[in-house]
């Protein structure tokens, strides 16, 4: 099933072969046990996660926590972001928060525990380094193993293309039942296992917002699976919807 006239895989091997392509982020995540401290990186152990009352606001009509070089990327047209505060440089540990823009003022909406790439952040992001890349970013498309729960991204829903490997154990099986593409390194508006990386496969791919399985990931952004059927039924093309992500450092920046 696709919907919104999203282009089915012409076969099912294809599609799953699409998939471990498209992945170059994501699809590495249970490939082996998460490293010793992979929660909390190399800098030791993460401090109190940022929540939509602690991270600093001095000025209704910007993000807070984001700095001005960020802020000068996110588009005059969007209204609604979803912000990833990373504890530390090197910490896979995050906090989400959706704000939406009410005239000229931000508000936040939701925020929820999150995590990123098991080795933190990076401005430089390449394929298997295994950090999540800073940056503002569109969120066009979404899908999943499971149905949409009612959502106005393009939504690519297919149970054989989204259902990671068997042998990635019991904690993984579920990572994908909903995912929204992260704009870095794709054609914005194709679906989610679209494998065309148009800044080449060095510079990876396959970044998405996905289910959470308790630890890093391999460089994507996941939460819960109530925050993730949330943010598909409130996330709003109309209103030209973007991720800003990165540690809170290279956010205020």
């Amino acid at each position: 099933m696709r919907i919104h006239g999203v282009r089915r895989m012409t076969v099912a091997a294809t599609a799953f072969g699409t998939l471990l392509g498209a992945l170059s982020a994501c699809g590495s995540e249970a490939a082996g046990p998460a490293r010793a401290g992979g929660a909390t990186g190399s800098r030791g152990q993460a401090g109190p996660r940022p929540t939509v009352s602690t991270v600093p606001t001095t000025d209704p009509t910007r993000i807070p926590g984001v700095g001005d070089r960020l802020s000068r990327q996110i588009p005059r047209d969007s209204d609604q972001v979803v912000a990833v505060y990373g504890e530390g440089g090197d910490s896979a540990d995050s906090t989400v928060v959706l704000y939406t823009r009410e005239g000229p003022a931000w508000r936040p909406v939701a925020d929820w525990p999150g995590h990123n790439g098991r080795n933190g952040w990076t401005m430089d992001h390449h394929m298997g380094d295994e950090r999540s890349p800073v940056g503002v970013f569109g969120l066009s498309g979404a899908g999943g193993v499971l149905d949409a729960p009612g959502t106005r991204l393009p939504y690519d829903q297919d149970e054989g293309a989204y259902a990671p490997p068997n042998d990635w154990g019991e904690a993984h099986q579920h990572d994908f039942d909903y995912v929204i593409a992260i704009d870095y390194n794709r054609l914005p508006g194709t679906a989610p296992d679209d494998p065309t990386r148009p800044e080449g496969d060095d510079k990876g791919g396959g970044i998405w917002l996905h289910l959470d399985h308790g630890d890093g990931t391999s460089g994507c952004v996941s939460v819960s699976k109530d925050a993730m059927e949330f943010l598909l039924r409130t996330l709003d093309p109309d209103r030209h919807p973007v991720m800003v992500m990165g540690d809170r450092a290279e956010l205020s920046a």
